[in-house]
Protein backbone atom coordinates (compact mmCIF):
# COMPACT_ATOMS: atom_id res chain seq x y z
CA UNK A 1 0.00 0.00 0.00
CA UNK A 2 1.58 2.77 -1.27
CA UNK A 3 -0.96 5.86 -1.12
CA UNK A 4 0.64 7.07 -5.13
CA UNK A 5 -2.42 8.42 -5.58
CA UNK A 6 -2.39 11.08 -2.88
CA UNK A 7 1.54 11.50 -2.33
CA UNK A 8 2.26 11.92 -5.76
CA UNK A 9 -0.64 12.30 -8.52
CA UNK A 10 -2.09 14.97 -5.61
CA UNK A 11 -6.20 13.69 -5.79
CA UNK A 12 -6.20 14.92 -2.72
CA UNK A 13 -4.15 17.59 -0.92
CA UNK A 14 -2.98 15.39 2.53
CA UNK A 15 0.41 16.29 2.76
CA UNK A 16 -0.32 20.47 2.54
CA UNK A 17 -3.03 19.64 5.53
CA UNK A 18 -0.26 17.68 7.42
CA UNK A 19 2.30 20.20 7.31
CA UNK A 20 -0.34 23.43 8.12
CA UNK A 21 -1.62 21.04 11.18
CA UNK A 22 1.88 19.39 12.45
CA UNK A 23 3.60 23.35 11.79
CA UNK A 24 0.40 24.94 13.92
CA UNK A 25 0.84 22.14 16.26
CA UNK A 26 4.46 22.34 17.40
CA UNK A 27 4.28 25.93 17.26
CA UNK A 28 0.96 26.00 19.81
CA UNK A 29 2.24 23.09 22.49
CA UNK A 30 5.85 23.93 22.17
CA UNK A 31 7.10 20.84 21.31
CA UNK A 32 6.65 17.94 18.33
CA UNK A 33 3.40 16.58 18.52
CA UNK A 34 1.15 13.55 16.47
CA UNK A 35 -2.42 13.34 15.57
CA UNK A 36 -4.25 11.17 14.81
CA UNK A 37 -7.08 11.70 11.34
CA UNK A 38 -9.12 10.63 8.82
CA UNK A 39 -9.83 11.09 5.20
CA UNK A 40 -12.76 10.05 3.51
CA UNK A 41 -12.33 9.88 -0.39
CA UNK A 42 -15.39 7.60 -0.95
CA UNK A 43 -18.35 10.80 -1.24
CA UNK A 44 -20.89 11.06 -3.42
CA UNK A 45 -19.97 12.37 -7.16
CA UNK A 46 -19.75 15.99 -6.97
CA UNK A 47 -19.09 16.43 -3.55
CA UNK A 48 -16.07 17.46 -1.85
CA UNK A 49 -13.53 14.75 -0.03
CA UNK A 50 -13.28 15.19 3.63
CA UNK A 51 -10.76 15.72 6.21
CA UNK A 52 -11.69 15.10 9.77
CA UNK A 53 -9.03 16.18 12.88
CA UNK A 54 -9.61 14.11 15.54
CA UNK A 55 -7.10 14.83 18.42
CA UNK A 56 -3.59 16.62 18.49
CA UNK A 57 -0.98 15.67 21.60
CA UNK A 58 2.47 16.00 22.15
CA UNK A 59 4.92 13.91 20.98
CA UNK A 60 6.03 10.83 23.09
CA UNK A 61 9.96 10.85 23.93
CA UNK A 62 11.81 8.24 25.58
CA UNK A 63 14.67 9.29 27.99
CA UNK A 64 14.83 5.82 29.51
CA UNK A 65 17.67 4.91 27.53
CA UNK A 66 20.40 5.63 29.93
CA UNK A 67 19.78 4.25 33.69
CA UNK A 68 19.55 6.68 36.71
CA UNK A 69 21.37 5.02 39.25
CA UNK A 70 19.71 6.33 42.53
CA UNK A 71 21.84 5.91 45.78
CA UNK A 72 20.70 4.96 49.22
CA UNK A 73 19.53 7.93 51.12
CA UNK A 74 18.19 7.92 54.40
CA UNK A 75 14.40 8.87 54.68
CA UNK A 76 15.77 12.31 57.01
CA UNK A 77 16.94 13.41 53.62
CA UNK A 78 13.63 12.97 51.57
CA UNK A 79 10.12 14.02 51.25
CA UNK A 80 9.33 11.08 49.10
CA UNK A 81 10.78 8.08 47.86
CA UNK A 82 8.48 5.81 45.44
CA UNK A 83 8.32 2.14 43.64
CA UNK A 84 5.32 3.45 41.49
CA UNK A 85 6.98 6.00 39.35
CA UNK A 86 6.73 7.47 35.63
CA UNK A 87 9.81 9.17 33.90
CA UNK A 88 13.48 9.09 33.58
CA UNK A 89 16.48 10.78 35.14
CA UNK A 90 16.95 14.00 37.42
CA UNK A 91 15.32 17.10 37.79
CA UNK A 92 17.42 19.88 39.43
CA UNK A 93 16.49 23.75 40.35
CA UNK A 94 12.86 23.32 41.84
CA UNK A 95 12.48 25.62 44.56
CA UNK A 96 8.44 25.31 45.27
CA UNK A 97 6.26 23.09 46.29
CA UNK A 98 2.49 23.00 46.35
CA UNK A 99 0.37 20.77 48.49
CA UNK A 100 -2.62 19.75 49.22
CA UNK A 101 -2.75 19.11 53.29
CA UNK A 102 -3.38 15.70 54.22
CA UNK A 103 -4.49 16.99 57.44
CA UNK A 104 -6.90 19.56 56.22
CA UNK A 105 -8.49 17.87 53.34
CA UNK A 106 -12.20 17.11 52.93
CA UNK A 107 -13.23 14.62 50.35
CA UNK A 108 -16.25 16.28 49.64
CA UNK A 109 -14.42 19.68 48.89
CA UNK A 110 -12.29 18.31 46.33
CA UNK A 111 -13.41 20.76 43.44
CA UNK A 112 -12.53 23.66 46.10
CA UNK A 113 -9.26 22.20 46.39
CA UNK A 114 -8.97 21.51 42.87
CA UNK A 115 -9.49 25.27 41.99
CA UNK A 116 -6.89 26.24 45.02
CA UNK A 117 -4.57 24.28 43.19
CA UNK A 118 -5.28 26.06 40.01
CA UNK A 119 -4.81 29.45 41.29
CA UNK A 120 -1.11 28.75 42.54
CA UNK A 121 -0.56 26.86 39.03
CA UNK A 122 -1.19 29.99 37.57
CA UNK A 123 1.06 31.63 39.82
CA UNK A 124 4.01 29.92 39.96
CA UNK A 125 3.68 29.59 35.66
CA UNK A 126 3.48 33.32 35.72
CA UNK A 127 6.70 33.31 38.09
CA UNK A 128 8.42 30.99 35.10
CA UNK A 129 8.95 28.70 38.82
CA UNK A 130 8.37 24.59 38.11
CA UNK A 131 7.41 22.80 41.30
CA UNK A 132 6.79 20.18 42.97
CA UNK A 133 2.57 19.19 42.71
CA UNK A 134 1.47 16.58 46.36
CA UNK A 135 -1.84 15.48 46.01
CA UNK A 136 -3.59 13.16 48.25
CA UNK A 137 -5.94 10.63 46.06
CA UNK A 138 -5.72 10.56 42.60
CA UNK A 139 -4.99 13.15 40.24
CA UNK A 140 -7.58 14.11 37.54
CA UNK A 141 -9.60 11.68 38.85
CA UNK A 142 -13.59 11.81 37.37
CA UNK A 143 -14.79 10.72 40.91
CA UNK A 144 -14.58 13.72 42.75
CA UNK A 145 -15.04 11.48 46.05
CA UNK A 146 -11.39 9.49 44.75
CA UNK A 147 -9.15 12.02 44.31
CA UNK A 148 -8.57 15.80 43.13
CA UNK A 149 -10.26 16.50 39.84
CA UNK A 150 -8.31 19.36 38.56
CA UNK A 151 -7.98 19.44 34.23
CA UNK A 152 -4.28 19.67 32.65
CA UNK A 153 -4.33 23.22 32.51
CA UNK A 154 -4.76 23.48 36.36
CA UNK A 155 -1.59 21.86 37.12
CA UNK A 156 0.39 21.76 33.93
CA UNK A 157 3.46 24.07 35.62
CA UNK A 158 4.15 21.37 37.73
CA UNK A 159 7.70 19.56 37.10
CA UNK A 160 6.81 16.54 39.61
CA UNK A 161 3.93 15.48 40.44
CA UNK A 162 2.90 12.87 43.81
CA UNK A 163 -0.09 11.18 44.11
CA UNK A 164 -0.44 9.81 47.89
CA UNK A 165 -3.12 8.00 49.23
CA UNK A 166 -5.38 8.76 51.89
CA UNK A 167 -5.25 8.29 55.73
CA UNK A 168 -8.05 5.80 55.71
CA UNK A 169 -8.00 3.50 52.94
CA UNK A 170 -5.63 2.74 49.82
CA UNK A 171 -6.36 4.46 46.42
CA UNK A 172 -5.63 2.41 43.27
CA UNK A 173 -2.97 4.45 41.20
CA UNK A 174 -4.61 5.86 38.48
CA UNK A 175 -1.26 5.83 35.94
CA UNK A 176 -2.51 4.65 32.59
CA UNK A 177 -5.18 6.50 32.13
CA UNK A 178 -5.69 9.02 29.08
CA UNK A 179 -4.69 12.44 31.52
CA UNK A 180 -1.14 10.81 32.24
CA UNK A 181 -0.80 11.43 28.20
CA UNK A 182 0.84 14.18 28.99
CA UNK A 183 2.58 13.21 32.22
CA UNK A 184 5.00 10.77 29.87
CA UNK A 185 4.78 13.41 26.51
CA UNK A 186 5.94 16.67 28.97
CA UNK A 187 8.96 14.34 30.41
CA UNK A 188 7.12 15.30 34.58
CA UNK A 189 8.17 12.74 37.52
CA UNK A 190 5.18 10.86 38.76
CA UNK A 191 5.58 9.32 41.97
CA UNK A 192 2.70 7.09 44.04
CA UNK A 193 2.52 6.85 47.25
CA UNK A 194 0.25 4.43 49.48
CA UNK A 195 1.81 3.97 52.92
CA UNK A 196 -0.95 2.32 54.38
CA UNK A 197 -0.08 -0.14 51.97
CA UNK A 198 3.88 0.38 52.36
CA UNK A 199 4.19 1.33 48.74
CA UNK A 200 6.99 4.21 49.78
CA UNK A 201 7.33 7.18 51.84
CA UNK A 202 6.27 10.55 52.12
CA UNK A 203 6.94 13.08 54.79
CA UNK A 204 3.66 14.93 55.57
CA UNK A 205 4.78 16.10 59.09
CA UNK A 206 8.62 17.79 57.65
CA UNK A 207 5.82 19.19 54.82
CA UNK A 208 3.34 20.46 57.66
CA UNK A 209 6.19 21.96 59.81
CA UNK A 210 7.46 24.44 56.76
CA UNK A 211 6.02 27.85 56.95
CA UNK A 212 3.92 27.98 53.69
CA UNK A 213 4.38 31.44 51.27
CA UNK A 214 0.77 31.17 50.76
CA UNK A 215 -1.79 29.04 53.21
CA UNK A 216 -5.04 28.74 51.30
CA UNK A 217 -8.24 26.29 53.08
CA UNK A 218 -7.01 22.80 51.76
CA UNK A 219 -3.62 23.76 50.02
CA UNK A 220 -0.62 25.36 50.88
CA UNK A 221 2.34 26.61 48.84
CA UNK A 222 6.19 26.41 49.94
CA UNK A 223 9.22 27.99 48.54
CA UNK A 224 12.83 27.51 49.65
CA UNK A 225 15.94 28.96 49.10
CA UNK A 226 18.06 25.65 48.32
CA UNK A 227 17.02 23.55 45.42
CA UNK A 228 15.09 20.23 45.86
CA UNK A 229 16.53 17.18 43.91
CA UNK A 230 14.49 14.72 41.65
CA UNK A 231 15.87 11.25 40.73
CA UNK A 232 13.91 8.84 38.46
CA UNK A 233 14.97 5.20 37.45
CA UNK A 234 12.65 4.78 34.80
CA UNK A 235 13.56 1.37 33.99
CA UNK A 236 13.39 -0.48 37.82
CA UNK A 237 10.52 2.42 38.71
CA UNK A 238 12.02 3.69 41.58
CA UNK A 239 11.70 7.24 42.53
CA UNK A 240 13.04 9.63 45.35
CA UNK A 241 12.60 13.62 46.10
CA UNK A 242 15.16 14.82 48.23
CA UNK A 243 14.91 17.95 50.65
CA UNK A 244 15.87 21.14 49.92
CA UNK A 245 19.98 21.04 49.82
CA UNK A 246 20.40 17.41 49.58
CA UNK A 247 20.95 16.63 46.38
Amino acid sequence: MTFAPILKHRIFPLPDIMDLILEMGTLGMGAPVEIEFAVNLGTPPGQPKEFAFLQIRPLVLSREVEEMHIQAVRDEDLICRSSHVLGNGAFGDIRDVVMVDIHRFDRGKSREAAEEVSALNSKLIAAQRPYVLIGVGRWGSTDPWLGIPVTWDQISGASTIVEAGFKDFVVTPSQGTHFFQNITSFQIGYFTVNTLGDQGFLDWQWLSEQPPVEDLNFVRHLAFEKPITVRINGQKSLGVILKPGKG
